[in-house]
């Protein structure tokens, strides 16, 4: 058996030890060095060094690498940095703060929105948790709120546009985007931009959707993907602005983005909600040759519901089959393809809807009948009284199942009495559940209609996605004029394309079947391990990264997104260090 021996060599004047073994070679016996281990002093402190404790750090790492590796898969550092010019005087023509470009940050600024939404002030905190040092190879303690400030200051807002055209047609070259059916929405974001802010063009007061109307609010409007949620266009806009007049100025836009992206039009359909019905929207429609599906609200077309109820046929869904009623009519001024059908979801939400609104006006009128009522107090005007019962009643569908009257039993006293109709309650209740649909696409049968625009939730998840707190929102944003504002809801709207090309490579190449919120945090739970101890060979203390163990979704993610420990696999992202 081939033994492993320390000898010692002499070499001029010195002794130095190895680690020989006696092999055969040919046959014969050969001393074989396995390896040299110095001189006897440097030897011992190498001995000595292995005692040293070996220190371990993790970081939160899945989250970052995939998302830089689609970065890089986008080129979106070069992309941004090839439309950033300085504002300010002392800015070189092309910024640098940190050795970082202006690119490199909103990339960086994205990657938080994703992970961790927070002020730019807590990017750090949160960065300085995760592996993003070790992956840019980069130094970022000194990203801070300034570091943004002056970063986004150099980004224009008629560049964001020509950004987003060019990094879309990366993405459709790198992923080949299915883009046929295309769904818009709009919504709005609360601000706590002071009244008497007036850099701020964009914050005016309006319909709050989180129900802060005495705050001003921001909008927001996208066009995504209907297979992968993939955002085609967005745009920031004045907060009090009506939905019919932000979809005027979006139809112009999108009919200039096919263009950019070499889309053809006849075969991209647009779908959206009725509150963007109008006249002159459905003319601007059909001037840009945008093919869409819309819907009508019911209670407006009493006539096409009264056609429908006996006339309703079996169209066979995927996982249902419902009974709809077809036909053609003429809407502002065109002919047009329209399905009338109870949806049977929307049914039973509307009549839990009524019940919980019912029950709440009945407690809001009690409160009034009550104060009213008592005798040692002056209530005021017989019309004021009314006024507040109209304003508590006012509400879709229970304005008309309430029976009230206010009369007067003795001067400055009066008395409320109210109760629910039955009879009126149990018509609002057919009426219940209806939806109307119509279409310039009279060549798709029912069931592509009825797909289509089922598809709507689509980008509804959007917006939840972008309002959830934990990844991918919007807010918090702490920006106050009109320019830092686009560019924060553009840095936002990076964040989700690359988190949606993600979610759309997990399932295809993982078999994922979570959400994005899901994905997120499973990529999170991938954790970088640093550990600092000796090197075998050279004795001296280097720090060794390693993957920690995972569970087997998450190695099969790790897998499919690219998500690795090796140094030589790490993304080399242009824009860091040197402006390019």
């Amino acid at each position: 058996m081939d033994m492993a021996t320390l000898q010692q060599k002499t070499s001029h004047g010195q002794k130095y030890w190895y680690i020989v073994e006696s092999r055969r070679v040919n046959g014969k016996p050969r001393p074989v060095v396995l390896a040299y281990l110095g001189k006897a002093d440097t030897l011992l402190e190498r001995l000595q060094k292995l005692d040293a404790p070996c220190a371990i750090k993790s970081y939160s790492h899945g989250a970052v690498a995939a998302l830089l590796s689609v970065a890089r898969d986008l080129d979106i550092v070069r992309t941004i940095n090839q439309h950033v010019h300085a504002q300010r005087k002392h800015f070189a023509p092309k910024p640098l703060r940190n050795n970082l470009t202006a690119g490199a940050t909103l990339l960086l600024g994205a990657m938080g929105r994703v992970c961790a939404p927070a002020s730019k002030r807590g990017w750090w905190p949160w960065a300085k948790t995760t592996s993003c040092e070790y992956m840019l190879r980069a130094a970022l303690s000194k990203v801070d709120s300034q570091h943004f400030w002056d970063m986004m200051d150099a980004v224009p807002v008629e560049a964001i546009e020509a950004i987003e055209t060019q990094l879309l047609k990366q993405v459709r070259a790198r992923y080949g985007i299915a883009s046929d059916s295309l769904f818009y929405d709009a919504t709005n974001f609360f601000t706590f931009i002071a009244t008497d802010n007036d850099r701020c063009a964009l914050a005016r007061r309006g319909k709050n959707k989180q129900k802060r109307h005495d705050l001003r609010q921001v909008g927001l409007a996208l066009v995504v993907t209907h297979e992968d949620k993939i955002p085609l266009f967005h745009l920031s806009y004045q907060g009090n602005c009506s939905d019919s007049n932000v979809f005027k100025d979006i139809v112009a836009r999108l009919r200039r983005r096919f263009a950019e992206l070499d889309l053809d039009l006849d075969k991209h359909t647009l779908v959206f909600d009725r509150g963007n019905n109008s006249k002159a929207n459905m003319a601007l429609l059909a001037k840009a040759g945008l093919h869409y599906v819309g819907a009508l609200t019911p209670y407006q077309h009493p006539k096409l519901i009264e056609q429908a109820r006996n006339r309703l046929e079996p169209v066979q869904m995927a996982q249902e089959t419902i009974n709809v009623f077809r036909t053609q009519t003429v809407l502002w001024g065109e002919e047009r393809t329209v399905l009338v059908f109870i949806s049977e979801t929307l049914k039973q939400g509307q009549r839990c809807g009524i019940g919980a609104a019912i029950e709440k006006a009945e407690k809001q009128l009690g409160e009034v009948r009550d104060a009213i009522g008592k005798p040692d107090k002056r209530h005021g005007k017989r019309e004021d009284i009314e006024a507040r019962v109209k304003a508590i009643i006012n509400k879709q569908f229970i304005r008309d199942v309430f029976v009230w009257e206010v009369s007067q039993t003795k001067p400055d006293c009066w008395r409320l009495q109210f109760h629910v109709d039955q009879e009126r309650l149990e018509q609002v209740e057919k009426a219940l559940g209806w939806r109307i649909l119509m279409t310039d696409r009279h060549d798709w049968d029912s069931a592509q209609i009825i797909q289509a625009y089922h598809g709507q939730a689509n980008i509804e998840s959007v917006f939840r996605n972008v309002k959830n707190p934990y990844h991918l929102a919007v807010r918090p944003q702490f920006h106050w004029t009109d320019q830092k504002i686009a560019v924060h809801f553009f840095m936002c709207v990076m964040g989700y394309l690359m988190s949606a090309l993600l979610l759309r490579e997990a399932r295809e190449k993982a078999g994922f079947q979570g959400s994005m919120d899901t994905l997120l945090d499973r990529l999170g739970n991938i954790r970088l391990a640093a550990c600092m101890g000796p090197d075998q060979k050279s004795g001296n203390r280097k720090v060794i990264y390693k993957i920690e163990e995972m569970e087997e979704e998450e190695r099969q993610l790790a897998e499919a997104l690219n998500i690795t420990d090796e140094h030589c696999r790490r993304p080399k992202i242009e824009g860091f260090g040197v402006y390019t």
